[in-house]
């Protein structure tokens, strides 16, 4: 079964439920339905579901699924001060000491 480029959805048709759930577990497929073609894992929106391997991309359904959608981005906004040095500190001044503070923020509690 394993012996493809595609992976899109597999069924396994076993003796008991124990069994399935051994072979499934050995399939590379993005959905594997026991004693069921199709339906359980396309009904099963809280849980992930594309493919693997060149079938399919991506994922659909549960937080993998809308997390396709999104782009992460970073917004930073200065609470107390810039990282450059005052106007009247010099720079080689004003880096050692703000070496000093960056490594004293580990002792700060809630970390």
């Amino acid at each position: 079964a394993n012996d493809t480029e595609y992976g899109l959805n597999a069924s396994v048709w076993a003796g008991s439920k124990a069994e399935g759930e051994r072979i499934a577990g050995q399939l590379h497929a993005g959905t594997v339905n026991i004693d069921e073609g199709y339906a359980p894992a396309w009904g099963s929106t809280g849980a992930p579901m594309g493919g693997m391997g060149i079938s399919g991309v991506g994922r659909r359904h549960g937080p993998d699924g809308l997390l396709k959608f999104t782009e992460p981005q970073s917004i930073v906004v200065t609470r107390f001060m810039n990282l450059d040095a005052p106007p009247f500190i010099p720079q080689d001044t004003w880096q050692p000491f703000l070496m000093t503070i960056a490594r004293s923020l580990r002792f700060l509690p809630g970390r």
